[in-house]
């Protein structure tokens, strides 16, 4: 069957899939793809009774990700505020974020070299993704 992914909650893992006006439930343990699951995704699945197993992105083997982030702005909050994490915020790595913060502030200051060799790496393109795995423009 085909549907959309009408809500997810990433904490409870559980979310529900509308097709043809009908509603399934669906847990992470029956998410088929690499990518995590969100609100307004096109899936296919398998149904057993109200529940949805197999679940699967549709095209997702088509479509190529799409770049929605800035490379040079992740690069220049790099050098500006690279001890506090503010570019990895940017690109969603929320924990290497947190870890460059700590290191900054239990170091006095240290972690600001953290933050200019990644605004350097992003400004030469070894680092070319964000969180989710898309390429940045």
């Amino acid at each position: 069957m085909i549907g959309q992914i009408e809500s997810y909650d990433p904490e409870a893992k559980t979310g529900v899939i509308k097709s043809d006006e009908a509603l399934f439930e669906f847990n992470a343990g029956d998410w088929v793809a690499e990518a995590q699951p969100e609100t307004g995704d096109d899936v296919t699945f398998d149904a057993k009774g109200n529940a949805a197993v197999n679940v699967n992105l549709v095209g997702a083997y088509l479509a190529k990700p799409e770049a929605v982030k800035y490379r040079y702005v992740a690069a220049v909050l790099g050098l500006v505020l690279g001890g506090i994490g503010a570019h990895r915020l940017y690109l969603g790595y929320y924990w290497i974020a947190l870890a460059q913060l700590a290191l900054t502030v239990l170091t006095v200051g240290f972690g600001v070299v953290w933050g200019f060799v990644e605004a350097v790496l992003l400004f030469g393109g070894q680092i070319d993704k964000d969180a989710k795995g898309r390429p940045l423009k």
